[in-house]
């Protein structure tokens, strides 16, 4: 039973502990396979904290939005709602900070076997480009800090797996792709750079248009969503400036739940904001 003295007000420090931790409790079976009912931790919640069925699926919802900021996996069925209560911020942060594996929910999911054609390209959507606009309003402080705190575009650069997995599927869309333009003669020929011949090329796929043009693939590849930020290398922008005809960026999106793609081309500044990100120190 609710609790009528509750209704409107915010959830305090300890309700929302309580929430978010049992949002990772399904998150992890979700990621896992395991079968749990979500009316059920919903009803749970309620009698133990007193708030309503729809306060509690909206602060679900909530915790979408944040994890979806970050980078992070979230539960099917709970669409993000970005009207925030701030202190959910803090009570994520409490979460994540006593429990740093919870960072890892993205690799459930065995991606250092990944070879091509274990994943279905048949599946990867392709959606256009977000538009770079740096006259966004900024987002709220304590959200910003969440996201420098536990930072998806440092995450993603470290998970070689999900860089890998994301590489194996565009190589597979790709042959795909020219396969169904009838050109399989040039599907045979798309090669895997970054695995063949390393990491030092500057990009990760040779491929082809239809009429044969070489094209170079750089393949960016987060769970996080079409905005999540990524980092480029000095060795693909300098390519991206010497073969703008021939140079693409494939941005995989949304991993973990259906993939989705788009893609930039050269002049990469009209696409993206970019930004300073490492020095390199040396002594001479």
């Amino acid at each position: 039973m609710a609790d009528q003295d509750k209704i409107g007000k915010d959830w305090s420090g300890d309700e929302l502990d309580a929430i978010v931790a049992d949002y990772f409790v399904m998150l992890r079976a979700e990621r896992s396979g395991q079968a749990f009912v979500k009316a059920h931790h919903r009803r749970a919640l309620m009698e133990a904290i007193g708030r309503t069925n729809r306060s509690v699926e909206f602060k679900h919802m909530n915790i979408s939005a944040v994890l979806r900021e970050l980078g992070l996996p979230t539960i099917r069925g709970y669409k993000p709602k970005f009207n925030f209560q701030g202190a959910i911020f803090d009570a994520i942060d409490r979460y994540l900070s006593a429990d740093p594996a919870a960072l890892a929910l993205d690799q459930v999911m065995d991606l250092t076997s990944v070879t091509p054609g274990v994943l279905e390209a048949a599946t990867l959507y392709e959606e256009p480009p977000p538009r770079a606009n740096p006259e966004t309003g900024p987002k709220p402080e304590r959200l910003e800090r969440l996201v420098r705190k536990f930072d998806p575009t440092e995450r993603d650069f470290r998970n070689r797996a999900l860089g890998r997995a994301g590489e194996a599927l565009i190589l597979d869309f790709e042959r795909a792709r020219l396969a169904a333009e009838e050109r399989r003669d040039l599907a045979s020929k798309v090669r895997w750079v970054a695995q063949e011949d390393g990491d030092g090329a500057g990009y990760d796929i040779l491929s082809f248009d239809r009429s044969g043009r070489e094209r170079l693939i750089e393949v960016k590849t987060t769970h996080g969503t079409r905005t999540t930020p990524f980092f480029l290398s000095s060795n693909e922008r300098s390519l991206s400036d010497e073969r703008p005809e021939a140079f693409r960026i494939y941005r995989v999106y949304e991993f973990g739940h259906a993939p989705r793609l788009f893609r930039l081309k050269p002049p990469l500044e009209r696409a993206v904001i970019l930004e300073p990100a490492t020095y390199r120190a040396s002594f001479g």
